[in-house]
C-alpha cells in the first residue's frame, strides 16, 4: 500500500512537470503605467513571451488575444474585476500550443520562433485611447496605447532585429491584427517580411433576423465609450464612420499588408451576435436554436445556410489579391488555430486537403498561395470537429 502511494505520488510529479512544461510565465509591462498604456482598471499590460531558437531567433509571432468588447460603462464596469479587464485577475502562465506551439511536430513553420501572446485587458481591440478618467468609475479606455506599448517592449527586446515577422490574434485580438496590421509592418524594419494572421476576427458587416444590422450598433457603441476613432486605420475612417472600420470587409480593401483569414463559414459567435443577436429576437425563436444547430427549424437552417452567403460577399477584399490568403471551413466554430489538434492535428479541419498549419505555413514562405472555400453547407466537411470550437 504504502510503495502503491509513492508510485501515485511520483506520477502526480511527472505529470505536474509534464503539464508545466509547455506552460510560459507572464511578464508584466509596468514600465508602460507611466506611459497611461494600462488595463480597464489601471493595471500594468501583460503579455507571455517564449524566447526564439536556432533558425527562428529572428522571426517574431505576435499573437493578440481575444475576448470580446465591452460596449458601455456599465459592461467595461463588469470586465474590471476580472481577467479581460485587469492584469491582477491574470493567470500566471498560459501553455502555448496550436499557431504558438513550441513543438515542430505540430507547428513545424513557427515552433522555434520568438511567440508571443499579448492579454487582452482594454475591451476595444486594443482601439481605445481617452485620456480622461471618470473618478466614479475609475475606468481607464486605453487599448491603442497598450498595444504600442507591447510593441515597443518587444521591439527593445529584439524584435528591432526581426528578419520575419507576423502579427496575429483570436477573435476581438483576431480583430485587432486586422486594424493594428499595416501599423505593425511599418514599425518593423523595412527588410523584414512582415505578414498577419486573423483567426475567427473576419466580423462581417451582417442582416440579423430582424433584417437590421444589430451588429453596427453595437461597434458603434464600442467607438463611442473607447474614443476609439482616432486608433482605426485611416485609410478606412476617412471615408466611412467609425463603427464601420470595425468590420475588416471595409479596412481589406486598402490594407497594403498580406492577410491570411482562418475562419468558420458558419462562425458560432457570428451565428449567436451577428445574426440572432438577443435583443433582436423578441419571441426568443432562436435561443436554443443558435446554442445548438441541430435544435434549429428548417426555415432557420436556411437563414444560417444564407449567413454563409453573407459572409462569401464579405470576403470579396480577401479574395481579390493572392498576396492575400483565405482558409474558410464550413465548421460551426471559433477559433480554430489555438490547440494543436485543431492547427494541425490528424482530426484537425481540411480545405482543399489541407490543414491550416500547412496552408498558413505555404502562404508565409510563398511556397505556394492559399485560397481555399469549403463545401457550402453546414457540416458538410467530414473533417469539422463533432462539436463547435470556442476561444
Amino acid at each position: 500500500m504504502v510503495r502503491l502511494k509513492q508510485l501515485w505520488s511520483s506520477l502526480m510529479v511527472l505529470a505536474v512537470v509534464v503539464i508545466g512544461a509547455g506552460a510560459v510565465p507572464i511578464t508584466y509591462l509596468e514600465s508602460a503605467v507611466a506611459k497611461g498604456a494600462v488595463c480597464l482598471d489601471g493595471s500594468a499590460p501583460a503579455y507571455h513571451f517564449d524566447k526564439g531558437s536556432g533558425s527562428g531567433v529572428n522571426n517574431w509571432i505576435v499573437h493578440m488575444e481575444g475576448g470580446g468588447w465591452c460596449t458601455d460603462i456599465a459592461t467595461c464596469v463588469k470586465r474590471k474585476t476580472t481577467m479581460k479587464g485587469s492584469s491582477k485577475f491574470m493567470n500566471k502562465d498560459f501553455g502555448f500550443s496550436g499557431i504558438l506551439g513550441g513543438k515542430q511536430s505540430t507547428n513545424p513553420d513557427f515552433y522555434n520562433w520568438n511567440r508571443i501572446k499579448v492579454r487582452y485587458c482594454d475591451g476595444s481591440s486594443f482601439t481605445g485611447d481617452i485620456e480622461a478618467v471618470d473618478p466614479t468609475n475609475k475606468l481607464f479606455f486605453r487599448g491603442a496605447r497598450v498595444w504600442r506599448a507591447v510593441i515597443d517592449d518587444l521591439m527593445a527586446k529584439g524584435m528591432s532585429n526581426a528578419q520575419n515577422a507576423i502579427l496575429s490574434g483570436c477573435s476581438a485580438g483576431a480583430l485587432s491584427a486586422i486594424l493594428h496590421c499595416d501599423e505593425f509592418k511599418s514599425i518593423l524594419p523595412k527588410t523584414a517580411k512582415v505578414k498577419c494572421v486573423s483567426d475567427a476576427g473576419y466580423f462581417i458587416h451582417g442582416k440579423d433576423i430582424s433584417g437590421g444590422s444589430y451588429i453596427e450598433s453595437y461597434y458603434s457603441k464600442v467607438a463611442a465609450t473607447h474614443g476609439s476613432a482616432k486608433s482605426l486605420p485611416a485609410s478606412c475612417t476617412s471615408s466611412m464612420k467609425p463603427e464601420l472600420c470595425f468590420f475588416p470587409q471595409y479596412v481589406v480593401k486598402t490594407m497594403q499588408t498580406p492577410l491570411f483569414v482562418i475562419n468558420a463559414a458558419f462562425d458560432s459567435w457570428q451565428i449567436k451576435n451577428v445574426l440572432a443577436p438577443t435583443s433582436v429576437d423578441k419571441r426568443k425563436e432562436w435561443k436554443n436554436c443558435k446554442l445548438d444547430l441541430k435544435k434549429c427549424t428548417a426555415a432557420q437552417l436556411q437563414i444560417v445556410q444564407g449567413y454563409r452567403d453573407q459572409m462569401l460577399a464579405a470576403l470579396a477584399p480577401v479574395r481579390a489579391t493572392t498576396t492575400r490568403g483565405l482558409f474558410l471551413d464550413s465548421c460551426h466554430a471559433h477559433c480554430q488555430g489555438g490547440s494543436a489538434a485543431t492547427w494541425s492535428g490528424a482530426q484537425g479541419p481540411q480545405v482543399g486537403n489541407t490543414k491550416m498549419a500547412k496552408a498558413v505555413g505555404d502562404w508565409f514562405y510563398e511556397r505556394s498561395t492559399f485560397q481555399n472555400v469549403d463545401c457550402p453547407t453546414l457540416n458538410c466537411n467530414p473533417t469539422c470537429p463533432a462539436v463547435s470550437t470556442e476561444d
